[in-house]
């Protein structure tokens, strides 16, 4: 069994480079943007819902994922491209096994 060391890790005088850390790890760690604004990120989010840009993937409802306008701009588009040289669609599903 290892031996465990009671460390006091605390700093209770002041000193220059735990000054430097605090304003370093305040400007470093990133900062929700969302928080800030009190538009907290969600699923009905603009910035989540896909409307059109670049951005957003999702409709907003919960699993809504068999829907073609799932995705952002590119998503849409590359999908429109994929079905054209795909054999299988919506009204010839995968697996058929009709003849």
């Amino acid at each position: 069994m290892a031996n465990e060391l009671a460390t006091d890790l605390s700093q209770d005088v002041p000193n220059q480079l735990t000054a430097i850390a605090d304003r370093e790890r305040a400007r470093l760690i990133p900062k929700n943007e969302y928080y800030q604004t009190g538009d907290e990120y969600s699923a009905t989010n603009p910035n989540a819902l896909a409307d059109g840009d670049s951005k957003g993937r999702g409709t907003g409802v919960f699993l809504d994922v068999y829907n073609n306008q799932v995705g952002t701009r590119e998503d849409i588009s590359e999908r429109v491209s994929e079905i054209r040289i795909n054999k299988y669609n919506s009204s010839n599903g995968y697996p058929n096994f009709q003849l």
